[in-house]
């Protein structure tokens, strides 16, 4: 912890997490605007704008990581500080006469605009009329300062703030200090169990080296196995010369999703890994049935009541490896997959800079190489799966939206998340467009379900029976 002296106050200033450092690395090859995060959430209910500011206003004031700031020092490091509650404007933008799409499209151009990086406000809020009577909130946050998590918190806090007042309900509990977690985080590095997940993690990288397998088959690896003469190249480079990028979202209706939900019930199963499962049996498809499958995995770390209700960004970035041999039933290999994700989970506060850097090394690959094409994310907290009981919430429709912000710091990045208007699943396809065409994307997502649905079916039938069948 370093003190500044900032516009005539002495600031505690503290240093990056390591989910800050992993977006901070990111900033250095991409524009700023890679790291914000545009969404949107509206009810269908006439709404008191003047209630709604009031109510936006307490909940930045309960939420330390709303009021996030950051300073370089004389060496470019980057610190970060809280500042104290301040009441920024928060204009309404009337969009009830628009053609919905068009609105939309214009808060994506919001989404596009990068903040100030120093010593100002990180976000950006804006209440919004739509068509059709709905209503609502366009957040803007800086992803150094929150995440999916964190917003869906901060989302639920103003709504139920709004409720408290004008029907009378509870006020929330209150939120839980950022700098308290923070402090928990930077006393980390350095300790016990830091040394002990850096062992983890450097046994996995020595075990054996991993096999690359591309989104879109094999061309990509064979090309630079030619280009590099070596028939033996498991890794491979997503050579990309942009970074503008979109988001395609697939939406798969509530019957099929809920079946999806019930076979995880059923059977004791995280959702993730039935995501997994099927994403790493596309892979392999797609790569003449390789069985050694890598995928990104994103871990929240958000296990305890602090990590949960003290925002900020907190996700970390690591392969989830399975090799997973042809006879293996569809049951057992999801065991499996739970098995390495719960190893990852256990050792998942590691700083995933750091394992990249030691498996490049480690493997000397060149700068870019990676065994995995693509990452997934599965964001199971909506709104009304938060709810502890039927009287939390107002049973009004809502519609939320996730904007793209024009670039993205990856090829490919899937994210699953539950509708909050039927608690169906959404398939956000954020993805470079010189790397991956939206043809490519279909193809991918057709495949994922065709495998999931297969899956589900027959838990017992082998995953060679399903790469037969889809």
């Amino acid at each position: 912890m370093k003190e500044f002296t900032i516009n005539g106050s002495v600031m505690k200033c503290y240093p990056l997490n390591s989910a800050q450092r992993l977006h901070n690395y990111t900033i250095r090859y991409c524009p700023h605007q890679v790291l914000n995060i545009g969404t949107g959430l509206y009810i269908q209910v006439g709404v008191d704008f003047d209630v709604l500011k009031q109510s936006i206003y307490e909940a930045c004031n309960r939420l330390d990581s709303m009021r996030i700031r950051f300073i370089k020092d004389e060496d470019d490091t980057v610190y970060q500080y809280i500042v104290p509650f301040e009441e920024r404007e928060i204009p309404l933008v009337d969009f009830s006469y628009w053609k919905e799409e068009d609105a939309h499209h214009e808060m994506e151009k919001w989404t596009a605009v990068p903040f100030e990086r120093y010593n100002s406000p990180m976000n950006q809020i804006v209440m919004v009329k739509l068509p059709n009577g709905y209503n609502g909130v366009y957040l803007k946050v800086d992803h150094m300062t929150m995440d999916s998590s964190s917003i869906i918190a901060f989302d639920r806090d103003v709504l139920e703030i709004y409720c408290a007042k004008m029907y009378g309900r509870e006020m929330p509990k209150p939120m839980m200090s950022y700098i308290k977690q923070l402090e928990k985080d930077l006393a980390y590095e350095g300790s016990a169990a830091q040394k002990k997940d850096e062992e983890f993690w450097l046994n996995e990288i020595a075990s054996s080296e991993p096999m690359y397998t591309d989104f879109t088959g094999m061309g990509r690896l064979l090309t630079q196995r030619r280009e590099n003469n070596n028939p033996d190249q498991r890794s491979a480079l997503v050579v990309s010369k942009s970074v503008a990028a979109g988001i395609s979202v697939y939406h798969l209706e509530k019957e099929p999703s809920d079946r999806l939900m019930q076979f995880c019930i059923d059977n004791q199963i995280p959702m993730v890994c039935l995501l997994l499962m099927g994403l790493r049996t596309v892979l392999s498809k797609f790569n003449d049935n390789e069985k050694d499958v890598s995928v990104k995995s994103v871990v929240a770390r958000r296990g305890t009541l602090l990590e949960k209700r003290s925002g900020g960004s907190r996700m970390h970035f690591f392969p989830l490896r399975t090799i997973i041999e042809p006879e293996t039933t569809f049951i057992d290999a999801i065991k499996i997959i739970q098995n390495e994700q719960n190893k990852l989970f256990r050792h998942a506060n590691y700083d995933p800079i750091a394992h990249t850097m030691n498996r490049s090394k480690h493997w000397n690959l060149q700068p870019g190489a990676s065994y995995e094409s693509m990452a997934l994310t599965y964001q199971p907290l909506t709104l009304k799966q938060q709810q502890t009981s039927e009287e939390d919430m107002p049973d009004i429709p809502y519609k939320s939206m996730w904007y793209t912000n024009g670039v993205a710091g990856q090829p490919l990045y899937l994210t699953v998340m539950h509708r909050v208007e039927d608690n169906g699943l959404n398939f956000n396809f954020e993805y470079r467009y010189d790397v991956v065409s939206e043809h490519e994307m279909e193809y991918l997502y057709y495949y994922l379900c065709r495998v999931l649905f297969r899956g589900i079916e027959d838990k017992d039938r082998t995953v060679g029976e399903i790469l037969e069948m889809i």
